[in-house]
């Protein structure tokens, strides 16, 4: 997906080796990882812990940011208004439970698509989720760094980048830095479909191709490999507000 130098959607792919191995998903990871609160991943220190409870490894935090989007889409929500006392603890660090990799789209803010708060999340967006390196970093900084149990890829119904990049396709021009996107985006498209079917499969098999660099990523491998970390691939309906599981 260009990101060494020459742009060629090629070479991110070639520089990375997939190690997908043993991985089925996060129903796979469900039947084999143990999650209680002694997890690795789960552990919590601190003030913020005691204010914000925070789910424990990859399964869980799935778990809740399912609920989470079960209260938003009936509007039940509870967690974005964050009191004082909860501004304060996150003075003091954060330890967010998931990264979510979502698009620009200012219909699908990711902390109010699965109603959750100040220091829940870190959020990582780029239009069409089309990684390179400063979003590969800021990722990787959530993982190594603070921890962080879940990768979400986002995707979502009606994605202007995504659409643009099948246009694209097609023959439309498009300008300079509106192309690098849609250059990253092209693979997915299925040529066999046509009109929004082509749009609305490529959105999916999108989603599908971010995780999988994802998962071919070094730096994460080990993790994966372990259990302490797991990258899925989810999609955000517009029309419903629901986000499910890409597989």
């Amino acid at each position: 997906m260009g990101v060494d130098g020459d742009g060629g959607p090629g070479v991110f792919i070639a520089r990375r080796r997939l190690v997908r191995a043993g991985w089925g998903g996060l129903a796979a990871l469900a039947a084999g990882l143990v999650c209680g609160p002694s997890a690795a991943s789960g552990v919590r220190s601190g003030p913020v812990a005691a204010v914000v409870p925070r789910p424990s490894g990859p399964v869980r935090a799935w778990r809740e940011l399912s609920e989470g989007n079960v209260r938003w889409r009936t509007f039940h929500e509870s967690r974005p208004d964050r009191a004082g006392e909860v501004r304060r603890a996150l003075v003091g660090g954060q330890h967010p439970f998931a990264v979510v990799l979502g698009c620009v789209d200012s219909r699908v803010p990711p902390e109010l698509v699965f109603d959750q708060g100040l220091g829940d999340l870190l959020t990582v967006r780029s239009a069409g989720e089309v990684l390179d390196e400063a979003v590969l970093g800021s990722i990787a900084y959530g993982v190594l760094e603070l921890a962080v149990p879940l990768i979400v890829v986002l995707g979502h119904q009606g994605c202007g980048a995504v659409a643009a990049a099948v246009h694209a396709d097609e023959g439309v021009e498009l300008a300079d830095h509106i192309g690098f996107l849609a250059d990253r985006i092209r693979p997915a498209i299925d040529h066999r479909l046509e009109g929004e079917a082509r749009v609305d499969a490529a959105v999916t098999e999108n989603v599908r191709q971010v995780r999988d660099l994802l998962l071919a990523e070094p730096d994460l491998a080990v993790r994966i490999a372990d259990g302490r970390l797991a990258v899925i691939g989810a999609r955000y309906e517009l029309t419903s507000q629901r986000v499910h599981e890409v597989s």
